[in-house]
């Protein structure tokens, strides 16, 4: 599908700091860009463009203080065929490549090495994809959506104890039952088309059969029209704009468009 994604920011930096600006789609295989435009406006000095995580994508260093505003247009096509993970084995460890590695550890907002125990004794009869599919079905069933039950201190065993939260918060638990059970999983920024109300959405890579595959536990948004920011372990990583400082947010807007319907 081709899709059109209109990005709008407008902020206000009382004083002078440092943002990491993450609203560009990444040009990859499944996904590729026809166009797209980031316009800046209030950025105190040249922009500094850095590769994303992983090579996924691009990120662009700014300062900025007072009124600050950034648009991002973007057209997208989406060549993507979902797999039938059920079928799909779960990789040896010693046969993972070097690139999905650092997705079995935990992480600030993943901390995977306290779900072993409950991972096993949920999850641990069943076997490959159908095990993440379980692990997904659960965190769907068990969880509430709930905008504003959490925060950026949330992690996933916040999320577990509260049994609520947003799209972070399923992706975090999500990663963290992955990562327990053995098998990689990253966090993804992406754009959704379908997803309402329209937001930044985070999903769930797992490393399965040699290859990434999405899971979004939330279910709000299909596969097939998603586009990827970036990649990285939580949230950390995948933060739309990360600022050194402090910031006031006047208005936020984003919409995805599907133009070949």
């Amino acid at each position: 599908m081709r899709l059109r994604i209109d990005v709008a920011l407008d902020y206000h930096f009382p004083a002078p700091a440092d943002v990491l600006l993450a609203v560009e789609a990444a040009q990859l295989p499944d996904q590729q860009l026809v166009e797209d435009r980031l316009v800046v406006d209030g950025a105190n000095g040249p922009l500094k463009p850095v590769a994303g995580e992983d090579g996924i994508g691009r990120r662009t260093w700014l300062t900025a203080e007072g009124r600050f505003s950034a648009t991002y247009r973007a057209t997208v096509d989406v060549q993507r065929q979902a797999a039938p993970l059920d079928t799909l084995p779960i990789c040896p460890l010693a046969a993972l490549p070097p690139e999905a590695i650092p997705y079995l550890w935990p992480s600030r907002y993943c901390e995977a090495d306290k779900f072993e125990a409950f991972v096993e004794g949920r999850f641990g009869r069943l076997a490959g994809g159908a095990k993440l599919l379980a692990m997904r079905d659960w965190i769907r069933n068990e969880m509430d959506y709930a905008p504003g039950s959490s925060d950026t201190t949330t992690t996933a065993a916040d999320a577990f104890v509260a049994r609520q939260g947003v799209c972070r918060d399923y992706a975090h638990l999500m990663a963290t039952f992955a990562r327990a059970a053995g098998v990689p999983a990253r966090l993804t920024s992406c754009y959704a088309w379908g997803l309402k109300p329209p937001d930044f959405h985070a999903v769930v890579e797992v490393w399965l059969d040699g290859g990434w595959h999405f899971l979004d536990a939330t279910g709000l948004a299909p596969a097939e029209g998603l586009v990827r920011i970036g990649v990285g372990r939580d949230a950390t990583d995948i933060a739309f704009m990360t600022i050194f400082g402090s910031a006031v947010m006047n208005s936020q807007n984003v919409v995805v468009t599907r133009l070949d319907a």
